[in-house]
């Protein structure tokens, strides 16, 4: 709805007030020549020369204000073209000027708002009305009746055309404008699809990067001291260090088979994954190594998923290679509780021990994004001389997806 302020100016106004002055021309100039009134060549070129300033309004005004012209400007310009519409009137002889009228109602709906179209049209009626009283005998003169009569009918078309253009226009607009919406939509929707390809990008990388560190380092660090056990071992005890090696290489096979399931995708949410049977392995591989581990497994492992256990398994994992590889401990207690509503793990040493830092090595901030995927936490307290704990937590229930 057109408001009071400035309003739309399309361009069906330019064109058909252009038409208007084109007609009101033809028609005076064909006068003239037919002897309709005594020609006057000042006549002539006052009327040609007023049309011709009233057509140049629709360039000049567009070229100035665009689509919208400011009220005061708007208000400005309605005037001078009425009284430019006075002057065509009284020197045509034709009389088809009277129709220019018909546009002040028509050009002030858009430029001025709808209500001061019709306020517009209305005074044009009166001031039609009022030129008629005038006259004596008019009510009873059919050709002035018949002037009024298609004067009205002639606002009444004026203000339905500005109603169905301002419509149209405003239908128009709106359409390009959820065009542009579209488009920008459409824009962001790409960058976006760009984000979330980054994202996504980023995600497995750093899950390749955890399961490498995790699977592979762990591996390295059981083949490294199973390698130098069987040096130690070789003149002492060539059993012991004969099974140091073929522990080194169920090792080394074991981390093969987890690089291929890391860089193959392989973990699936159907696969199923034993917490108590992967800890007992793990335990077994690290006792071969001389390391003691103590294992304490209490609950019911169904009511977790197989990523939330995976996550525990690779804290267990991260914190017995710790204990192993930097905290000089000869042991450690591994004590698992699953309850109803959430999974503990607890991984205690008695090694040199260490002050966490705010983020911790790779490895821990592996733990912790495991954990924190599966709405977990983790929780590490540790100082010199005083060995490590090493608290992680699942929910229940979650954790149904790869690892």
């Amino acid at each position: 709805m057109v408001g009071e302020g400035t309003a739309s100016r399309p361009r069906t106004v330019s064109w058909l007030a252009t038409f208007l002055y084109a007609t009101v021309l033809a028609a005076g100039l064909y006068s003239d020549l037919a002897r309709v009134c005594p020609a006057s060549a000042p006549r002539t070129a006052g009327f040609v020369g007023a049309l011709l300033v009233l057509a140049a309004f629709e360039p000049v005004e567009r070229r100035l204000y665009g689509a919208r012209t400011p009220r005061g400007q708007a208000i400005a310009l309605l005037a001078l073209r009425s009284g430019l519409f006075v002057l065509v009137s009284a020197l045509d002889c034709a009389g088809t000027a009277r129709s220019l009228f018909l546009l002040i109602p028509f050009i002030g709906y858009f430029t001025l708002g709808r209500r001061a179209g019709y306020a517009l049209a209305a005074l044009c009626l009166g001031a039609v009305v009022l030129a008629l009283s005038a006259r004596p005998g008019w009510h009873t003169d059919s050709e002035g009746i018949s002037d009024l009569l298609m004067f009205c009918i002639g606002l009444v078309f004026a203000i339905a055309m500005a109603a169905v253009a301002h419509r149209e226009d405003t239908a128009r607009a709106r359409a390009e404008g959820l065009l542009a919406e579209l488009a920008d939509s459409h824009r962001r929707l790409r960058g976006y699809a760009g984000q979330v390809a980054e994202l996504a990008t980023a995600a497995e990388r750093n899950r390749l990067a955890r399961d490498i560190h995790d699977d592979v380092g762990h591996h390295l660090t059981v083949i490294s001291v199973q390698l130098e056990k069987a040096a130690a071992f070789r003149d002492l005890d060539p059993g012991a260090a004969d099974r140091a090696l073929a522990d080194a290489r169920d090792s080394a096979r074991l981390a093969l088979e987890d690089v291929r399931r890391s860089v193959g995708s392989l973990r699936t949410p159907d696969e199923t994954f034993s917490l108590a049977g992967a800890l007992a392995a793990l335990a077994e591989r690290l006792r071969g190594g001389g390391f003691g581990v103590t294992l304490d497994i209490r609950g019911e492992e169904s009511g977790y998923g197989g990523t939330a256990l995976l996550a525990l398994y690779h804290a267990a994992q991260e914190g017995l290679t710790n204990a192993c590889r930097h905290a000089a401990a000869d042991q450690a207690t591994v004590r698992v509780r699953l309850a109803e509503r959430e999974a503990s793990l607890l991984i205690a040493d008695e090694g040199r021990g260490f002050t966490p830092g705010p983020s911790g090595g790779f490895g821990i901030q592996g733990m912790r994004e495991r954990l924190e995927m599966v709405g977990g936490s983790l929780l590490i307290d540790s100082g010199p001389g005083r060995g490590t704990r090493v608290n992680a937590t699942v929910p229940a229930g979650g954790g149904h997806g790869r690892g």
